[in-house]
């Protein structure tokens, strides 16, 4: 194998040519910069409802969903616009510069975010965070290449943990932290900036996080390759040419660049990314109803529970996803494949949502135990679905298109995402407001 000095892509294939273990540190860096981009997306879910009303924009109850909805929505459809692009800086420029600049904005938006006072500002913020946030396909790029190839699905699977746990967690900050002032009186007295925005308390806490990950950003490698493969003009360089055409990393660059030239005629690519789309959209709408129904009245069909309650029941399903992701999922892929296994999980999620409405009719302590038991089982069966399809996006495409290929997938699964929080809040058989008796609840699940 020929190694090109100053190279930071050939530096990493040397160190994984010298090295036959799993590159821990490098995963766990990958694993931190995933879950601080993933906190926004969701951290504003269990005190939605109530910004929503002290922004004063919806003229009844019954429209704070619908307004609620587009707020949800404006993230994902910012970061739909924008991933593609970002997908192709990455693979023109490197992965860390996107990452950076990821994290950077995050920091920005987020905080912001916090300090929105006004309903269009909250759009605004939400949708700029989403445009910017465009390291989620480069990563999963970079963590296929700073690993050898039979570590690969351990990395992603880390990768889906990360973001999963994610959108676990960032529910939980903002169901602990939103409205200090009236939660915790001693720790946060009135008359403070916390009583002014208080909502900002979980945003600040997410941007203390993005903060730190960017110093560690200095010490993130870059993978992609600085040189390239061409004709030169003395006999030596033809040599070296000669040397890496008949290694086995520039055979597959060069099979596969019928692929590079038309990434949407790669099937396996694109069925992959169909699949990743259809999961995105039903955990998206899960996400997004899940709160609301668990905080609404009994008398509407919901379960009378606080955002501190939704928060618990968050941080424990995303607890379990990491011992599961970590001890789990490595097995059962490797005994089924991800196919198999998706198909599985798939199913078995279809079939758990049908259960969910009768939970409403369940006391405590039995309401508390299942509600657990669900929504550990319902996050599961989600992130092993995109564990897999990202073992597959990643596998149908070479190194020079691989970041394009997960914007691409970004771009799509991102559009479902938008779609999903503005249709199920703004179409008003599913708003949480209605009668429970009219079977609105039933529909909104059977639709999902």
């Amino acid at each position: 194998m020929v190694y090109f000095e100053g190279c930071p892509g050939c530096a990493i294939d040397r160190r994984k040519a010298e090295s036959t273990g799993i590159p821990y540190k490098s995963f766990f860096h990958i694993w931190m910069i995933t879950l601080v981009s993933c906190l926004p997306i969701s951290s504003l879910y269990p005190f939605l409802y109530f910004m929503i009303r002290d922004f004063h924009i919806a003229k009844t109850v019954e429209d704070i969903g619908f307004y609620a909805g587009f707020v949800g929505a404006s993230y994902m459809f910012g970061r739909a616009l924008t991933s593609i692009l970002w997908g192709m800086v990455a693979d023109r420029f490197g992965r860390k510069p996107v990452i950076v600049v990821g994290i950077f904005t995050g920091l920005v938006f987020n905080t912001l975010f916090g300090l929105s006072v006004h309903y269009w500002m909250a759009i605004a913020t939400r949708f700029l965070l989403g445009s910017f946030n465009g390291l989620l396909g480069p990563i999963r790029a970079y963590v296929v290449e700073v690993c050898r190839p039979e570590h690969q699905a351990i990395g992603l699977s880390l990768v889906s943990t990360a973001w999963a746990m994610g959108l676990i967690i960032g529910p939980a900050i903002g169901g602990y932290l939103a409205q200090p002032t009236e939660k915790y009186p001693k720790l946060f007295p009135t008359k403070t900036i916390f009583e002014r925005f208080p909502y900002f308390l979980s945003s600040l806490c997410i941007s203390i996080f993005y903060f730190i990950i960017l110093l560690s950003c200095v010490w993130l490698p870059e993978t992609l390759h600085s040189h390239k493969y061409k004709s030169t003009e003395d006999q030596s360089n033809e040599s070296l040419i000669q040397q890496l055409a008949d290694s086995e990393d520039f055979d597959e660059q060069k099979n596969s660049s019928s692929t590079n030239k038309s990434i949407l005629k790669n099937w396996p690519l694109m069925s992959s990314i169909i699949l990743f789309c259809i999961v995105s959209f039903d955990d998206m709408a899960y996400t997004e109803i899940f709160p609301l129904w668990v905080e609404s009245e009994r008398r509407l069909g919901g379960l009378s529970l606080s955002s501190d309650d939704v928060g618990q029941v968050l941080a424990i399903t995303g607890a379990t996803i990491l011992l599961y992701q970590t001890f789990v999922y490595p097995h059962i892929v490797k005994l089924l494949g991800p196919i198999i296994t998706t198909r599985i999980m798939t199913i078995f999620s279809m079939a758990l949502l049908i259960t969910y409405p009768f939970i409403a009719h369940l006391l405590e302590p039995w309401l508390s135990i299942v509600l657990n038991i669900a929504s550990m089982i319902k996050a599961n069966c989600i992130v092993t679905a995109v564990t897999c399809s990202f073992i597959l996006q990643n596998n149908s495409v070479s190194q020079e298109q691989r970041a394009t290929a997960n914007g691409l997938a970004t771009t799509l699964m991102s559009f479902s995402k938008a779609i999903a929080p503005a249709g199920f809040h703004g179409h008003k058989s599913t708003n949480m407001y209605y009668s429970f008796k009219g079977g609105k609840w039933y529909s909104y699940f059977w639709t999902l």
